[in-house]
């Protein structure tokens, strides 16, 4: 028997490979002679480097650049198993995570540290591109990357703009005579679940920026930037990214990927699993097992345990989902998807207790789950 192990990680306990080893062992546990097959997962945000690189023996290069406030931060890109393709995680030079609580501050953030990793790849010859847009702590709708790669931004009088949002508001010229040759030799792929456009109610600002420090005026001088960003990108471009489906990504890092680079958005697990060579991968196997931290209705939405049951489905592989927690009122909605659901939290154990001691939790769950599949697998649901 082939047991195929493709969890998401268990954010805040388990990376992704963490939570297959877990699984593995789990397997193991129940019967020592079904082969595994680890293939740890992700959706395009943070953990999707780690995931691609290991599932495909790629590697990973680290430099120095700056982080969302201009400190210096030691960031990571992935060189996938192929030797051509790059993984790039906006989360690890601009994220979220590079910020304490007190100084989150979108006004200011920058990505340029982003485009410092992008360059660096470009200095080693790769031109090959996937870019995860997950876990930014910015708003400043690309700039920071833009300027890292040559352009300028101009005020009406010629000076150069700071980095950082707010100085959007008096952007009146996009100088790309020095933006980088090389890129226009790339390729591009931008993996994002987000399909916000840039500015107004549902854009970047309004939807992410409270989650980057954003009071109600803050994000009111945010969209207003980022409508200049917009307007002066069309008259230039007669690119509208206003409303463009997915430009609000990442702080509107999405939209500057659209108009400024050749490039594609895609949904996140799509490019992970094609990149992973998933379907070629899960050829021969019995079952396939998933999971992620926390599984709801949002799981239905794109992430990576129903990205995966999808490519399952088409191949007739039946998928069993085993996340940290698993919503009570979300069940019938998922077991229209999965073989069978597990949560590896025991009831009455706080959620504190459960993410401590997650890998053996998931190590029981996924032998609780070998055993119910093998003994009662043709009552399943379907």
């Amino acid at each position: 028997m082939k047991v195929v192990l493709a969890p998401d990680s268990f954010k805040g306990s388990l990376t992704a490979r963490q939570a297959a080893e877990a699984m593995a062992a789990g397997v193991a546990q129940y019967d020592d002679t079904i082969e595994t097959v680890l293939l740890p997962a992700a959706d395009g945000g943070e953990g999707t480097l780690d995931s691609l690189v290991q599932s495909t023996n790629g590697k990973i290069v680290e430099t120095v650049v700056r982080g969302p406030l201009g400190e210096e931060v030691l960031a990571k890109y992935g060189v996938l198993g192929d030797g051509e393709t790059c993984i790039i995680e906006l989360a690890e030079a601009s994220g979220l995570t590079l910020v304490k609580g007190t100084e989150k501050n979108p006004l200011r953030a920058s990505t340029f540290g982003t485009g410092q990793l992008i360059g660096h790849a470009l200095d080693a010859g790769y031109r090959k591109f996937i870019v995860g847009l997950g876990g930014s702590a910015t708003n400043d709708a690309g700039m920071g990357i833009l300027t890292a790669l040559g352009m300028k931004f101009l005020r009406e009088d010629g000076t150069v703009l700071p980095e950082g949002a707010a100085s959007l508001s008096e952007l009146h010229r996009i100088d790309c005579s020095g933006f980088d040759t090389r890129i226009a030799q790339s390729d591009f792929v931008i993996a994002s679940d987000v399909d916000n456009p840039l500015v107004g109610k549902h854009g970047a600002s309004a939807v992410f920026g409270p989650q980057k420090g954003a009071s109600p005026g803050m994000v009111d001088r945010l969209d207003a930037a980022l409508t200049v960003f917009a307007d002066v990108t069309e008259r230039q471009t007669g690119v509208s990214l206003h409303s463009k489906k997915g430009a609000g990504a990442a702080g509107g890092c999405g939209g500057a990927f659209q108009v400024f680079f050749p490039s594609q958005l895609r949904r996140g697990i799509d490019v992970v699993l094609e990149a992973m060579d998933f379907e070629r991968r899960i050829e021969g196997a019995d079952l396939v097992i998933t999971g992620e931290g926390k599984s709801d209705v949002q799981t239905l939405s794109g992430k990576t345990p129903f990205g995966i049951a999808e490519v399952c489905k088409g191949k007739g592989i039946p998928v069993i989902l085993l996340s940290g927690a698993v919503d009570g009122k979300s069940i019938k909605a998922l077991s229209n998807i999965f073989l069978d659901i597990h949560s590896a939290a025991e009831e009455g154990m706080s959620e504190a207790e459960s993410m401590q001691h997650a890998f053996p939790l998931v190590r029981r769950k996924a032998a609780v789950a070998m055993d119910r599949y093998q003994k009662h697998h043709l009552q399943y649901r379907h």
